[in-house]
Parts: C-alpha cells; sequence; structure tokens
C-alpha cells in the first residue's frame, strides 16, 4: 500500500473512530437528558398533587363549616395525614434543586400551620365554642398563610416548568447533534470507499507500467504487489465491519429514517419506516399525498402542500418535532407522527436531499387522550354526587306534598291540574337525579346473576311499540347460556336510553341491532385502555344505521347535559346514565361511530357466578299498621312531612333530629317496632353506625334505611350490603308504606 493510501485510510478510521466515540458519549447523555426531563415531570406532578391535598383540606374544612357532617371531618383527617408524607416525597424529589429544595422546606411549616388552625377551627365548631371562633377568625391567620402556600407553590411549579423547558430543549439539541453525527459517519464511510477504489486502481495501472517497463524488477514488483494486497485486504475487512455496525444501528432504530433525492425520492429506508410508513427505495413521497388526509398536531387543521415535512426539509428547512395526523383513505388506523428533518448539500451548498426521521407517538397520545377522559369524567361525577342528598330531601318533601294537594283537590279541578303540574315537575326532577347518581356511580345497585339473552330478547319486544315502525328491529344473541352480575332494571334502562338515541339518529328509520357475545379482553387491549381489568366479559352491542359521531363528538358523549340535540328535545342524561351503570358493574364501554355510517355502542358487563336468578314476585300495594316507627332525620321539613304520612297510614310515630338524641329516649326506654332512619345525619354518627348502636342495646331489632345519596355507609362496591333495606329519596307514599310493611316482616 502507499503512504497516500495509509495516511487515508488511517485519517478516514480515525475519524471514524471519533464519530462512534462522540455517538456514543451523545447517546448516554440523551438518555440522562430523558432521566431528567421524566423527573421534572414528576416533581411537577408532585407539586400538583400536593396542591390538591391542600384545596380538599380546605374544601372538607368549609364543608364542616357549613354542614357539620362526620363525613368532612374524615375528609379532613384523612387528607391531613397525607400532606405532611407528600411534602416529605417532594422533598426528596428536589434534593437536585437547592433553591427550589429551600423554597419548599420553607412553605412546608406554612402548610402544616394551616392545617393545623383549620383542625382548631373544625375542633371548636364542635364544641360550639362560637367564642373560640370569633376568636380565632379575628386573627385572619388562616387565609393569609393559604396566601402564602399557593404562592409558593406556584413558584415552585414556574421554577419547575422553566427547568422542564430548560431540559427538554438540551434533550432536543442532543437528538439533533446525534442525528447529524450519525449521517456524517454514513458519508465518511461512503468517501472513504470511493477514496479507496480509486487508490487501488492507480496503483494497479502503476504495477502494470511497471511490469511492461522491466522484466528484471518482476520478483521485486511482485513482492511489492502481494504486500500492498495484504494491506488493501485489510483495510478492506476493516472497512467492511465499520459498515456493518453502521447498517446494525440504522436498521435497529426504532424511529422510521428516510433519505430522499431533491424529486423526493426514498434513496434509503430503515426497516422501521417500511413497517410504520410503508415506504421504502424507489418510493416518491409526492405521490404519496392523494392517499391520506394530512393535518397539523390538532388533527382538525390540514397541512398544506407546501408544509409537508418533505417540501420543507427540501427547502433547506431544518425542524425537530413537526406534530403531524395522517389519516389514510384506505381505512388503516390513524397515525399521530413527530417529524424530525435535516437537508443534505452537495460540495457547493445546494441541497441535493435530505434526512427524515420519524416517531410513532400514536399510542401515547391515544393514552394521554383516554387518561385526560377519564379524569374529566370522574371529576364531573363527583361534583354531580355531591348535590344528591340535599336535592332529594327537598324533592321528598315536594312529591310527597304535592301528592297529597292532588288528592285532596278533587273537588277543585283547576287547583288539582296545577298541582299535578307541580307533581309531575317534581317527578321529572327526580328523573334527572338519579340520572346524575348513576353517572356518578351513586346509585343502590341490586345486581343479581342475569340471563342476557332472554333479558335482551325482552326489551326488544319492549322497544318495538316505543321506537316506531320505521325503525327494524333485529338481535344476533350468541347460543348458549350467557349470564352476568348486574341489576338488570338498569340494564333495561340502559338499553332504552341508547336505543332512543339510535332512533334519533335514524330520522328517516334504519336498522337497530342487538348483539350478545362471550369476549375476552387481553392485556393488550388493557394496556391501550387505562380502565379495563384483563379478563372474560358478556359484550352487548347495540348499532344503528344512523348518522354517526364525529370524534369530536365521541370525546363528550358520556359528560351529563351534553347533547348535539335541539334544545328540548334531550337532556344530554342518556348516555352519561349507561355509562355510570357498566362502570358501577365493574364492566367497560366503548363507542365506535363513523360520519354517515353509524354507531355500535359495546358494553363488557362482568359474568355471571352461577345460575341467573328469577326476577322477583311483585308484590300488592302495601297498607298501613299500627306499630310504632322511630324516625331519625336532620331535615326539619322532611322529618315533619314523614311522620305525617306515617300518622295518615295508622303508625304510631317517634322522631329524633340526629342519633344523640335518638339514643336518649331509647335510654329513656321509648318503646318502637321500626328503626327508621337516614344514612347522612350529623352528630358524628351515621344512620348505620346509629343502628348498631340500637342493635346492641336491643338485639334483634329492624331498621329501614333512607337516603338521597348513597355513601360507604350501607354500600360497597355500588351493591347493598347484605341484610340491608334502603328507601331511596324521594319517594311516594304508596313505597313508603310498602317498605315499611317489608321492613316489619308483614
Amino acid at each position: 500500500m502507499i503512504p497516500s493510501q495509509r495516511v487515508i485510510l488511517g485519517a478516514g478510521l480515525a475519524v471514524l473512530l471519533l464519530i462512534t466515540a462522540a455517538s456514543i458519549g451523545l447517546d448516554v447523555k440523551s438518555r440522562s437528558d430523558a432521566a431528567q426531563v421524566n423527573r421534572t415531570v414528576e416533581v411537577l406532578k408532585k407539586v400538583s398533587d400536593l396542591r390538591i391535598l391542600l384545596r380538599r383540606a380546605e374544601s372538607a374544612a368549609r364543608g364542616y363549616e357549613i354542614y357539620r357532617s362526620s363525613s368532612f371531618n374524615d375528609e379532613f383527617q384523612t387528607v391531613r395525614a397525607r400532606i405532611a408524607p407528600a411534602l416529605a416525597d417532594l422533598k426528596r424529589n428536589m434534593r437536585d434543586n437547592p433553591d427550589q429544595l429551600a423554597l419548599l422546606e420553607s412553605t412546608e411549616p406554612l402548610a402544616l400551620r394551616r392545617l393545623d388552625i383549620a383542625a382548631e377551627a373544625m375542633r371548636l365548631r364542635t364544641a360550639n365554642d362560637s367564642d373560640g371562633i370569633a376568636a380565632l377568625q379575628s386573627k385572619g391567620e388562616g387565609r393569609s398563610l393559604m396566601d402564602m402556600v399557593t404562592g409558593n407553590l406556584d413558584r415552585l411549579s414556574s421554577g419547575e416548568e422553566r427547568l422542564l423547558n430548560e431540559r427538554s430543549q438540551a434533550s432536543r439539541r442532543t437528538g439533533t447533534v446525534l442525528l447529524g453525527i450519525d449521517v456524517a459517519g454514513a458519508l465518511v464511510i461512503l468517501l472513504l470507499l470511493v477514496m479507496v477504489m480509486r487508490e487501488s486502481q492507480r496503483a494497479t495501472v502503476q504495477l502494470q507500467s511497471s511490469l511492461d517497463q522491466t522484466q528484471a524488477a518482476k520478483e521485486a514488483l511482485e513482492a511489492a504487489v502481494a504486500e500492498r494486497t495484504e494491506h488493501l485486504v485489510i483495510a478492506h475487512d476493516e472497512l467492511r465491519l465499520s459498515v456493518n455496525v453502521l447498517q446494525s444501528t440504522f436498521r435497529s432504530m426504532a424511529e422510521a429514517v428516510l433519505v430522499i433525492d431533491k424529486e423526493s425520492t426514498v434513496l434509503l429506508s430503515n426497516p422501521a419506516a417500511e413497517r410504520m410508513l410503508l415506504h421504502r427505495a424507489g418510493t416518491n413521497l409526492g405521490n404519496l399525498r392523494a392517499l391520506s388526509d394530512v393535518f397539523h398536531g390538532d388533527g382538525v387543521t390540514p397541512l398544506k402542500s407546501d408544509e409537508l415535512p418533505s417540501v420543507r426539509v427540501l427547502r433547506g428547512e431544518e425542524f425537530e418535532d413537526l406534530e403531524m395526523i395522517v389519516r389514510p383513505h384506505s381505512g388503516n388506523g390513524t397515525r399521530h407522527l413527530m417529524i424530525s428533518g435535516r437537508p443534505m448539500r452537495d460540495g457547493q451548498g445546494n441541497v441535493s436531499g435530505a434526512v427524515l426521521v420519524y416517531h410513532d407517538a400514536t399510542a401515547s397520545r391515544e393514552t394521554e387522550r383516554q387518561l385526560y377522559q377519564s379524569q374529566k369524567l370522574d371529576s364531573i361525577g363527583k361534583l354531580t354526587g355531591g348535590v344528591a342528598h340535599d336535592f332529594n330531601n327537598m324533592l321528598t318533601v315536594i312529591s310527597g306534598n304535592t301528592e297529597t294537594l292532588v288528592t285532596g283537590l278533587k273537588d277543585q279541578p283547576e287547583l288539582q291540574r296545577t298541582a299535578r303540574l307541580i307533581d309531575d315537575a317534581a317527578a321529572r326532577c327526580a328523573d334527572l337525579i338519579q340520572h346524575l347518581l348513576a353517572f356518578a356511580r351513586k346509585q343502590p345497585l341490586q345486581p343479581r346473576d342475569v340471563e342476557i339473552n332472554a333479558a335482551i330478547a325482552d326489551i326488544a319486544k319492549l322497544l318495538r311499540p316505543t321506537l316506531g315502525e320505521q325503525i327494524q328491529i333485529e338481535t344476533v344473541l350468541e347460543k348458549g347460556p350467557m349470564t352476568s352480575h348486574i341489576d338488570p332494571s338498569r340494564l333495561t334502562n340502559a338499553v332504552l336510553n341508547m336505543a332512543i338515541n339510535a332512533r334519533d339518529a335514524m330520522p328517516n328509520g334504519g336498522k337497530l341491532l342487538l348483539e350478545t357475545h362471550h369476549v375476552v379482553l387481553d392485556e393488550a387491549y388493557a394496556q391501550a385502555n387505562a380502565d379495563v381489568t384483563p379478563g372474560p366479559y358478556v359484550m352487548l352491542a347495540v348499532s344503528d344505521t344512523g348518522t354517526g359521531m364525529p370524534q369530536s363528538v365521541q370525546d363528550n358523549a358520556f359528560e351529563p347535559f351534553f347533547t348535539t340535540k335541539e334544545i328540548g328535545k334531550g337532556s344530554g342524561l342518556g348516555l352519561s346514565m349507561v355509562y355510570g351503570f357498566v362502570k358501577q358493574s365493574g364492566g367497560h364501554i366503548k363507542i365506535y361511530s363513523e360520519e354517515g355510517h353509524g354507531t355500535t355502542i359495546k358494553l363488557y358487563l362482568p359474568p355471571g357466578q352461577g345460575i341467573a336468578e328469577a326476577a322477583g314476585v311483585s308484590v300488592p300495594q302495601a297498607e298501613g299498621g299500627a306499630e310504632t316507627i322511630f324516625v331519625v332525620e336532620d331535615d326539619n321539613l322532611v322529618r315533619t312531612f314523614v311522620t305525617a304520612q306515617l300518622q295518615s297510614l295508622g303508625y304510631n310515630t317517634v322522631a329524633a333530629a340526629d342519633a344523640k338524641a335518638a339514643l336518649e329516649l331509647i335510654d329513656a326506654g321509648q318503646a318502637f317496632d321500626l328503626l327508621f332512619t337516614d344514612v347522612v345525619i350529623p352528630g358524628g354518627m351515621s344512620g348505620r353506625e346509629l343502628a348498631d348502636e340500637v342493635a346492641r342495646r336491643r338485639p334483634d331489632v329492624k331498621v329501614l334505611y333512607t337516603s338521597g345519596y348513597t355513601d360507604n355507609a350501607i354500600v360497597h362496591h355500588g351493591k347493598l350490603d347484605d341484610g340491608v333495606m334502603l328507601l331511596t329519596k324521594p319517594y311516594r307514599r304508596n313505597q313508603l308504606a310498602e317498605m315499611i310493611r317489608k321492613a316489619l316482616g308483614a
């Protein structure tokens, strides 16, 4: 090998070693940058969680101040116990940021002091110490402390967000440099190969010339050729090894990589590009535009032709993490892509091609969307469930008294019609509250093993007169036993609501299809749907041939009061009720819809635990009695109404406003046949706890509960505890009479 070859090969290999070392170092730094970004995101989340805990403690304290309910005190104590560990955990995560850690450490005593003040205020209110409360409020210390804590948390969040921005930018810069080094390495290898081949050809010509000039130097020349050939073979082996390393790296990359020429024709692609994009060498990116609809990252704004990544990069632009949504016309799934681009230039600086790197973010974006949707629905559910108790108390009084008015105004038809309008309005309000409770998963379910095929066949018969002749109803029911552990009445309501929605989506008529199948949701499906537990389910699908839903409507379809119908044509509570029923039953719900083709809603219900149970036999309307009923109800209006209704049924009544007053009467020897108590009562003892105390004093006591909002006192996992009887507010006179007789065992 001639000296010039050695110099060229040595320099080339040195450059390759430097590039490889730099690439490894940058890869390590890239991983470190990503870890720092993740750690900063985790700190931001923990700051947000701490802020939420403080707000929950404040809300519980204010709730206790207004309602004096033990549930708010319990909520405050639970949240308070979590705040100190949350602060300690946050400090551990901030140990690499002294300034932020110092700010957090200065905030910690302020937050703990604010909690102590709130706890002291709650203690004073429990003791009815008005002077102490006034003295505590006059200091105004609690509000100022909370303002300081909130301000400090805002500064912590701002600092972490700034740090996140800096680290994200550093990570992207590292990725950009790493890509540039990889491309540079490939170019150096190609350049070395061309130069080696050129030098090899030149050496061959020189050797042949030397042989022609002198036969005498033949042996020496042969020896020189042999020496040069040996070195050349070694150089070729080294070059082939380097090329193999780069090719293996290129082919194993998870991101799709395309190298294109200035006409947008793919010159080089890795397996990820062929798998993810279906692009391979020889494909022209310009011809693919007509095969898909392409949008910006919002999924709504179309991407213009001159904004396409290949067009921009061939104009000489460089970009990182360009978001693009691709919806193929073939019907294949939508892709969410993050794209980086770098132009390639020739010796004169002109763009001769480009390198495009695609990252498929479809799965992560879908997971983010589902998580956001689930959190939003849970938040709305907590809000709607929290107002139900007081509303149902008022509705109990309104509906009960209007029912009495309607009966008592038989001789005054005009006033009776007015009273009936009030009664109808109260009944409609009660229905709305029940729908909201269903969405909030606070309705007391009475599940049993139900034969789904038989239930759907019966529901289909009910639907025919409801939907009208223009809707064709079909059923496709899987043969064999098909039991599910659910509340059958809620299933009927759910299917009826979905069928009415389907009818409204088919104004000119169409087909409604009810299907049942045994299915198994596997781990892969559960990973793509965070709220799903893998395992067997009974699937009920309700399909229509209507107008379908756009994605924006599907994303909001389960929210209460969301509707696309005209004002007055729907309450927007139908699908929210279905959602709450399915989730409370331990199932899963999914919407599949395409505009202009129709909608399918699939309910995945928990499988049965045995043989389907027969439906309960209806009982005749109950009458009154002469027993003594002990009524415990904190709302004065409701207590007065209930005792009047019971007395009109012939019962003797004893009444108390809370557990303390009730126990005092019982300890004084008050006789009674049935304890009729609200679940949520003030005084630090729930209705369930009161019933337990009474049972210790008087074994075998008979108890009937009532509530407008079920909590964990008598309902667990959406199901009434065994042996518990509940009369849900609001209720009518005949419902009260029937449940009283049933509770008395008559």
